[in-house]
């Protein structure tokens, strides 16, 4: 098993926008070879920002590694379009091996 997951801060009172976002577009998941499942989770708050994580289930790097290099995520990144001042930063990439 092979783990994805995006950390994004989310400037205060932009939360909604970018769950819609999220909500609203299409992820062209269904159906890529090694996709088993996608959650979006909401973290605490500051002041400044809401934490959230998109986090993917694959069955192995080499399923995710191809998925970044398709027609399926290119289409569906496109559609990642929150208004602006929405995002603190660039999203951080974190992957993860299952070892157990």
């Amino acid at each position: 098993m092979f783990i994805a997951m995006n950390r994004f801060k989310i400037n205060r009172g932009h939360e909604a926008d970018f769950e819609a976002v999220w909500r609203e577009r299409e992820s062209f998941l269904d159906g890529v070879p090694g996709f088993e499942q996608f959650h979006l989770l909401k973290g605490p708050s500051s002041d400044q920002f809401t934490l959230y994580a998109s986090h993917s289930v694959w069955r192995s790097r080499s399923a995710f590694e191809a998925w970044t290099e398709s027609e399926a995520f290119r289409k569906a990144h496109t559609q990642a379009n929150p208004r602006k001042g929405t995002y603190i930063g660039h999203p951080e990439l974190e992957t993860f091996e299952s070892v157990l």
